[in-house]
């Protein structure tokens, strides 16, 4: 039996404003959506601290089967 093999791809939002903003809910959606069609599936999501509360980035990690070799 050949295990599963996987690739990830790691993807990084920036909200918006000048010392870390909201995140655009419509434009985080569609990015989402569009890694869906591409077949990525999304295995985890954080917010990275810039201070004070702020958020820096938003990190977004997806896997996807990957092709057999």
């Amino acid at each position: 039996m050949i295990a599963k093999r996987f690739e990830y791809e790691t993807v990084f939002f920036e909200p918006g404003g000048f010392v870390g903003g909201k995140l655009n809910k419509e434009e985080f959606d569609a990015a989402l959506a569009r890694m869906g069609d591409r077949g990525w599936e999304l295995v985890s999501c954080f917010d990275t601290n810039q201070g004070y509360g702020a958020t820096r980035f938003v990190v977004a990690v997806f896997k996807r089967e990957a092709s057999p070799r």
